[in-house]
């Protein structure tokens, strides 16, 4: 018997025909895949088109359409593709990985660099490679593309015209295009017994900001009068900041102090943030900052957000972010308080 497979487009380049005003997502399934008839013939294949947008304005909104919908039809399916434009795909497979927690089918995002109307596209490759993740049986959410399927909480797009846009980010394929097919490492996968269930609750606002030298410590205030409950900071190098002049750890420290949760990361994409090595990162622990270690900016922003969607508590904030939920953080061993 085959299996049952839905794929849901949502917009995106993939989707996309040219008008007088560039670029628009306008194609719906049945014109999107018309010409994937072959691989199409392994599987029982329907459709959803659940929304046709440019990725830029694919929101937490959008990303809980998207998760109560796959929660909804998941037992109707053996997997599920999800067309998406490639701008903000990291975000959205990010979030669906914490707002779906321990799913049991695969959910694969992918999209393309061109409209698949173009004879040369990544398009019908990438949908390819997507299609056979979701038929493989093995459950999480993912990111296809260029003959890669990356782990929905370590993908990143790292390029802006090229077909390798998307990379994995401290963390090893979880399966490739070669001779063999389809090559799944499942050692890279995680493992779970827990119970499936949606949590769809996000706090919006939670805010990015990656330092430059001379930041004024002001932004910080600034933000908590704007009414933003956390903050992602992507710092220098392994996770300094300055503490001269301008200090930012006191900044931080007056906001934490106040009820906002303040995160700490690298600008860095590879190896991670380490804020224990320098007397920089040592005060920003003191302070009651969290360590992104080696998350990917989307992972750590969406993490966040869902996270300051399921409690206010500081302990339980504390526990879930520095928990390792989706594969999105290699956690590290830590000795007793060293944290605060």
């Amino acid at each position: 018997m085959k299996k049952r497979l839905l794929i849901i487009t949502t917009g995106g380049t993939l989707a996309s025909s040219k008008g007088e005003e560039g670029l628009a997502p306008e194609l719906n399934s049945t014109e999107i895949f018309s010409s994937m008839e072959g691989i199409m013939n392994y599987y029982d294949v329907e459709f959803m088109d659940l929304m046709a947008i440019d990725s830029s304005n694919m929101q937490p909104e959008e990303w809980k359409l998207i998760a109560r919908t796959v929660y909804e039809k998941r037992e109707d399916y053996h997997g599920m593709v999800i067309i998406h434009g490639t701008d903000t795909m990291a975000y959205t497979a990010a979030a669906l990985s914490f707002m779906l927690p321990n799913i049991t089918i695969p959910v694969v995002l992918t999209g393309s660099q061109l409209s698949i109307l173009n004879p040369i596209a990544d398009a019908v490759e990438n949908c390819r490679c997507a299609v056979n993740m979701a038929g493989s049986g093995v459950p999480g959410i993912f990111v296809a593309f260029n003959r890669k399927v990356i782990l929905g909480t370590r993908a990143s797009k790292v390029r802006t015209i090229s077909f390798d846009a998307f990379e994995s980010i401290n963390y090893p394929y979880i399966g490739v295009v070669n001779s063999n097919g389809l090559d799944i490492n499942r050692y890279a996968l995680k493992r779970t017994h827990r119970r499936f269930e949606l949590k769809d609750k996000l706090s919006t606002k939670v805010f990015l900001l990656k330092l430059v030298p001379g930041t004024n410590p002001d932004i910080f205030e600034h933000l908590y009068q704007m009414g933003y409950e956390g903050v992602v900071v992507e710092a220098f190098g392994i996770g300094g900041m300055h503490f001269k002049k301008r200090n930012l750890p006191e900044a931080i420290k007056n906001v934490i102090e106040k009820g906002m949760t303040v995160v700490v990361g690298s600008q860095c994409l590879y190896e991670g943030s380490n804020l224990s090595v320098y007397q920089a990162g040592q005060k920003i622990l003191k302070q009651g900052a969290l360590p992104c270690n080696d998350m990917t900016t989307e992972a750590a922003v969406t993490k966040l957000m869902w996270v300051l969607g399921q409690t206010s508590d500081k302990k339980e904030i504390e526990s879930l972010f520095l928990k390792n939920l989706a594969g999105e953080i290699t956690v590290p061993k830590r000795k007793k308080n060293e944290y605060h």
